[in-house]
């Protein structure tokens, strides 16, 4: 008789705990607040540029939304409207951000980094490959990639707010980008 006891309470629904929440939602939407706009202010401090095709902010949403679910699956909260809120909030903080920067030029900085020139009329713009950490082997390797041998042929190569390189050769006047290259 003990293992139909096991079975019994291995299929028993705790109910309450699944829909009562164990914590205050005010402070499940404080908490993700705090730490979606603080994980946001260090990435983007830290990284500056976003790598192509997935950003920062995006990347930083995926992960937040993943711990937030799984602390809901996995019982760390008590009951599933908790981790809801929670993905809710920093859902609701990723779209905020996006239309600041699109609606508000302060945030527009921020969000959507503007390009930074690296290569102006043939002369590589040290200062700004050395804030950026791209050395000159790499970015000579990135030119060769796109068809430029020669540094005097480019007019002008920025590095793109989402990470890849722009070149604008002076004969050609063709833009190219590095799409393929990602930069820390």
């Amino acid at each position: 008789m003990a293992g139909r006891s096991e079975t019994q309470t291995l299929w028993k629904i705790d109910w309450h705990a699944l829909i009562t929440p164990q914590v205050a939602l005010p402070e499940i939407v404080l908490r993700g607040t705090l730490m979606y706009l603080a994980l946001f202010l260090i990435l983007r401090l830290v990284l500056k540029r976003e790598s192509s095709g997935l950003g920062v902010t995006d990347l930083l949403v995926v992960v937040l939304i993943a711990d937030a679910a799984q602390n809901a699956l996995a019982a760390d909260y008590r009951s599933v409207p908790e981790g809801i809120l929670l993905v809710l909030t920093i859902i609701f903080w990723s779209w905020f951000l996006n239309w600041l920067g699109y609606h508000v030029p302060l945030f527009e900085r921020l969000v959507h980094p503007p390009p930074l020139p690296l290569v102006r009329g043939g002369t590589l713009l040290r200062r700004n490959m050395r804030q950026e950490l791209i050395t000159e082997t790499e970015l000579l390797s990135l030119l060769r990639e796109q068809g430029v041998d020669d540094l005097a042929e480019v007019q002008v190569a920025c590095m793109e707010g989402d990470g890849s390189i722009s070149v604008i050769t002076r004969g050609r006047g063709a833009a190219r980008s590095g799409k393929d290259r990602q930069w820390p």
